[in-house]
């Protein structure tokens, strides 16, 4: 049997979160969350049009009854800048649960580990259930957990890249050592990424370029929740070791002639 999904003590039947920005529009948005089954969705605070309303504003596409929305920090670079995006979440009702993204630089948008630290702190003492993206450092994944950090969200490769899993050793690593859900976040281009970050084991993943700047958003949908449902399949049954050489699926013992 599967163990559940559960963050902070609230259970998920998705492994799939998605985010709600690059769309070519709000309708395929929705359409791309309901074809994946999630029920967790991440919104940028900083870049939500709090002037519009009715189907102008995101939030009339985005069904709260079913789905948990995780306000995040993009676009900070600093500490302080992601506090105050957290505060302004709680305070437009949107929820205590944060995604957290304190970035380095514009170029690479990995993230920066010591103001990223420096944050989680901050809010975890404030009430916030905080969710921080950050490298695939098992020591920093270390670290965001001894702070109080809900889940861990190391990337898989830069933000948008869509190269997919560049070091899974240190996923292991990270997953080895962890005691809170590991989320895979950043880097996903296709389903078999999603199937291979799931295929290490880690308990999901987090994308959103690659749904919503596919050639066909809806489809690609469809297949990252195939994807991570095959993947999450393949790593509980567990695979068989890598041989050098050839082994015959077939018995060779009372071959007839021998």
């Amino acid at each position: 049997m599967d163990k559940p999904f559960v963050i902070a003590g609230k259970t998920f039947g998705s492994r799939l979160i998605v985010g709600t920005g690059k769309y070519p529009s709000f309708e395929v948005m929705k359409q791309c969350h309901e074809a994946t089954g999630t029920e967790f969705v991440t919104v940028a605070v900083r870049r939500l049009d709090l002037k519009a309303t009715g189907a102008q504003s995101m939030f009339h596409w985005l069904d709260r009854g079913r789905l948990t929305l995780l306000p995040n920090t993009a676009g900070c670079y600093t500490a302080d800048d992601a506090v105050r995006t957290c505060h302004l979440a709680e305070e437009l009702g949107l929820s205590k649960w944060v995604k957290l993204e304190v970035l380095g630089d514009e170029k690479t948008l990995y993230p920066d580990v010591e103001q990223t630290l420096q944050a989680a702190r901050r809010l975890v003492k404030e009430g916030f259930t905080v969710l921080p993206y950050t490298s695939d450092d098992p020591i920093t994944a270390r670290k965001l957990e001894d702070a109080g950090c809900a889940a861990v969200m190391p990337l898989a490769a830069p933000i948008g890249s869509g190269l997919g899993i560049r070091n899974p050793h240190n996923l292991r690593l990270i997953l080895e050592a962890a005691k809170v859900p590991v989320i895979v976040d950043a880097g996903v281009g296709t389903a078999s990424d999603a199937a291979v970050a799931m295929e290490l084991g880690v308990d999901g993943v987090l994308m959103n370029t690659a749904i919503a700047c596919a050639r066909e958003p809806v489809r690609m949908a469809k297949a990252m929740k195939l994807a991570i449902e095959a993947g999450r399949e393949a790593f509980l049954a567990g695979r068989i070791p890598m041989k050098a050489y050839a082994s015959a699926s077939s018995p060779i013992e009372g071959l007839v002639g021998r």
